[in-house]
């Protein structure tokens, strides 16, 4: 007897899931930690594997190559830009790598390896260091994502040990940064995620204080979405200003519109660890996340209805 599809969602935001969409390679570990779509609807998952960091589906899980053996430490985050290029955010490297499709490294942001003086021990890699930011400091202590906008300009969320956002001039300078570590409005406990939305503001995820906060280009804090989230991992913006948020906290994922009221909302609180979600042109969604206990993270395809 043929199994039933997953349906998940509400109202216009309506998924069949398909857990085993990506056609894994025998010679491929998939653990995945982001996920990006290209304008040509190819899907890049960012891997942990020394061997196999970036590798590249199309739309119907087929595998078409891997690239970036033994370039990245800490595989986070993976971005496709509007000119078709990938920015990759290595945590533990501290850097924000611009790439071709392809696999051509086209610059960098960041100083290999660099940790701030924000309290957090220099030695202290784990997911948890941000409970001990004392302070915030200058880039980078194990950033997390960064987002480009139509200027060039380019912010960078610096989260796991620090607590701020960073500004950067088209050319790399910085130009200023802000954020310090607590739960009052404006600071930080482990900003997770950002994206310049088309109005030109910063959402950014504050991931353990559950929430998303709204800046302008200069800093300062314009609100706070009234809807709680429990670990907001990564914000992805469709075409139609629909905000695409997994929780990593809890295993689900919420569709909020652009005043942060929810319009859609599912998962399982048993699969934590939700990491990464993207969108291709025809509205279906990848998502990171966590499988049934002792499988690894693998990107899950929500076909729309």
């Amino acid at each position: 007897m043929a199994k039933t599809a997953e349906i998940v969602g509400a109202g216009r935001h309506r998924y069949e899931v398909r857990e085993d969409w990506a056609q894994v390679p025998e010679h491929i570990t998939l653990l995945a930690a982001s996920v990006t779509v290209d304008s040509q609807d190819r899907v890049y998952c960012f891997n942990r594997s020394k061997e196999h960091p970036v590798v590249v589906f199309d739309r119907d899980g087929r595998f078409l190559h891997s690239w970036g053996a033994g370039l990245f430490a800490f595989p986070h985050t993976i971005r496709a830009d509007r000119d078709d290029h990938l920015w990759i955010v290595d945590r533990d490297l501290a850097q924000m790598m611009l790439f071709t499709t392809e696999g051509k490294l086209l610059r960098t942001i960041g100083k290999r390896g660099y940790r701030s003086d924000t309290g957090v021990s220099p030695t202290d890699f784990r997911s948890d260091a941000w409970r001990d930011v004392k302070r915030g400091a200058e880039p980078f202590n194990l950033p997390t994502d960064i987002d480009v906008a139509p200027s060039g300009e380019m912010f960078v969320t610096d989260g796991y040990g620090n607590a701020r956002v960073h500004k950067f001039a088209p050319d790399g300078t910085l130009l200023f940064s802000w954020g310090e570590p607590g739960a009052e409005p404006g600071q930080f406990n482990l900003p997770h995620s950002i994206w310049i939305d088309r109005r030109g503001r910063l959402l950014v995820a504050d991931r353990e204080n559950d929430r998303v906060q709204i800046f302008d280009q200069q800093g300062t804090l314009l609100e706070i979405w009234p809807t709680k989230l429990i670990g907001p991992a990564i914000l992805y913006v469709d075409a139609q200003d629909v905000v695409y948020i997994p929780e990593h906290n809890s295993g689900m994922v919420s569709v909020l519109d652009m005043q942060g009221n929810r319009l859609a909302h599912w998962g399982d609180a048993a699969f934590k660890s939700c990491h990464g979600i993207w969108g291709d042109a025809r509205g279906d969604l990848y998502v990171v996340r966590a499988g049934a206990w002792g499988r690894n993270r693998r990107i899950v395809k929500h076909v729309r209805l």
